[in-house]
């Protein structure tokens, strides 16, 4: 299968143009659709968990209706029901003719299940929804896809897959499982070249825990993080945007790669070799981190 051309985030997690805060919202709530884009970064407008099943048929129309009469496409996700659903059949014919451009897929578990999306969307860019034992085990296999651009991770329905009763232990953290699957879903998606989203925080009253995972979610190497409800989106935000003293820290790093080699990029350290800045030695890999930062920046004044 050839590679869509409208897949610019490919080969680049870094580069994925949403986020850093994704916010769901249910399918069959259009009052609430353009709400949740002007708070968030993107919009993930959900015909599965969030709709139950009587209420699917109405949601379909709402997101048909939504994406034909003026939403703004480049910032509007719709999570589609899993490949092996009853559902999805209608999921996608409904998306069909709409210029959908971002398709996640729920419990995706191996690139014949995005097959299945590209069929009928094939320039859909696809964010595959990594959360049963299947979905992570073969986490590396799905981002591989050529019209999937990020992976996603989701705790819950992983520990109900597994059996399991809850993700996190009585002090909030995850449990190693979890853990273990979210690193999973990460080294999957940028060892292929795509993006990384981490999952939701679920505990909607505690914006401290919520902040606490975005600041860890940006500098392992997530791209963006997901959120149920609109009070998680500042804290995300503020997660994902390094501080003033890391940007400045940052910005006197590459001046002063510049200034010794003529160039910023991280090349230039190797061909140069080490050199110590501020008392400390630095080397390629954080010249890396120093470009990211500035990136992550950016992104943030925008």
């Amino acid at each position: 299968m050839s590679r869509p051309s409208t897949n610019e985030p490919r080969g680049d997690g870094a580069a994925f143009p949403l986020g850093p805060a994704l916010l769901f919202c249910p399918g069959n709530r259009p009052d609430r659709f353009a709400k949740a884009a002007q708070r968030a970064d993107a919009v993930i407008l959900d015909l599965e968990d969030a709709v139950a099943p009587a209420g699917k048929a109405e949601a379909r129309t709402a997101i048909h209706d939504h994406l034909r009469e003026g939403a703004d496409r480049e910032r509007t996700v719709v999570r589609v029901n899993s490949s092996g659903s009853t559902e999805i059949s209608a999921d996608l014919a409904a998306l069909a003719g709409t210029g959908v451009r971002w398709i996640m897929l729920a419990k995706a578990e191996s690139a014949e299940d995005v097959d299945v999306v590209v069929r009928e969307l094939p320039d859909a860019r696809v964010i595959a929804l990594c959360e049963s034992a299947r979905g992570i085990r073969r986490a590396e296999q799905i981002a591989s896809h050529p019209s999937v651009v990020a992976l996603m991770w989701g705790a819950e329905d992983l520990l109900a897959d597994l059996g399991g009763t809850s993700s996190r232990t009585a002090t909030g953290e995850y449990r190693q499982v979890a853990k273990h699957s979210r690193a999973e879903v990460l080294l999957s998606a940028r060892s292929a070249g795509a993006a990384a989203i981490d999952s939701i925080y679920a505990d909607i009253e505690d914006l401290d825990g919520v902040h606490t995972e975005a600041l860890d979610a940006a500098a392992s190497g997530f791209v963006a993080k997901a959120c149920i409800h609109p009070g998680h989106v500042a804290q995300i935000k503020s997660g994902f945007a390094p501080a003033a003293e890391e940007v400045e820290y940052a910005q006197a790093l590459l001046d002063e790669l510049a200034r010794r080699t003529g160039s910023s990029l991280p090349e230039a350290a190797a061909d140069d070799g080490a050199f110590t800045f501020r008392g400390a030695m630095v080397d390629a890999p954080l010249i890396r981190h120093a470009r990211r930062v500035l990136s992550r920046a950016q992104e943030a004044r925008q």
